[in-house]
């Protein structure tokens, strides 16, 4: 059994934003996402709102509460005020937790545990009293795992930009692999649940998945909105989902 898909629509969104128009749909690509088989959608709502808008957040909360019950909204972002207002009104299943600057263009390093997890202790109790599962954004380090265990969190969710980074050389990924592993065995000993995302793709997650058998989630949207431009949304999300090990 391999990890869940969740489909991040941030790239969607951008591509909407390129005109005053309410096309490509957000929401409309989001619901064929969910009827091929994802089991969530993840959003990465940004001050500036240069992708996902304030406004798409309780679109997509009726798009899974009226059709899609069983799916979950994943919302990841850095937790500013402005931040946990957005989520408390959005009440995503799951928040994930990443540490960027609000001008960075997308999510590009993990947590430092051991120097940061008293910041992040009360962030975390306060988001689990919600009612939400806490992931961690963590970066290939076994030896972070215990730090971040201490915050409270439910999981963490493994970068893995740079895995994706060695898609053409293959000695390479078998070493991200190995590392990605050995802190997803540190994160399982200590007690969490681990995700991961950021540049996976059809041919990158099988080995990825072999290696860490027990992997909850994947969060993917730039190579998955790259394929549905190629294949079309629901195709590609089967084509996902059968890499992620599922019949789909």
């Amino acid at each position: 059994m391999g990890p869940e898909l969740s489909v991040n629509l941030n790239a969607i969104a951008m591509l909407r934003n390129r005109r005053d128009l309410p096309w490509p749909s957000v929401t409309g690509l989001g619901r064929i996402a969910l009827r091929s088989g994802a089991h969530g959608l993840t959003v990465h709502p940004r001050p500036d709102q240069r992708h996902i808008r304030f406004s798409d957040l309780p679109e997509i909360r009726r798009l899974i509460d009226e059709e899609f019950p069983e799916a979950e909204f994943n919302i990841e972002g850095y937790p500013s005020e402005e931040f946990l207002d957005l989520v408390r009104a959005a009440r995503p299943e799951q928040i994930t937790l990443v540490p960027d600057d609000p001008s960075q263009p997308t999510s590009d390093h993990g947590w430092d545990f051991m120097a940061q997890a008293d910041y992040l202790k009360p962030i975390v109790a306060q988001l689990k009293g919600q009612g939400a599962r806490v992931s961690l954004f963590a970066d290939a380090d076994p030896s972070q795992m215990e730090a971040a265990a201490a915050t409270g969190c439910d999981r963490v969710e493994l970068y893995t930009g740079p895995y994706g980074a060695t898609h053409s050389d293959p000695e390479a990924a078998r070493a991200e692999i190995a590392r990605l592993g050995e802190t997803a065995d540190a994160a399982f000993a200590n007690g969490l649940g681990v995700n991961a995302g950021h540049d996976l793709t059809v041919a990158n997650l099988p080995p990825l998945v072999a290696r860490i058998p027990k992997l909850a989630e994947v969060s993917i949207g730039h190579g998955l909105t790259a394929d549905a431009l190629e294949y079309g949304m629901a195709e590609t999300v089967r084509r996902f989902v059968r890499a992620c090990g599922h019949s789909g």
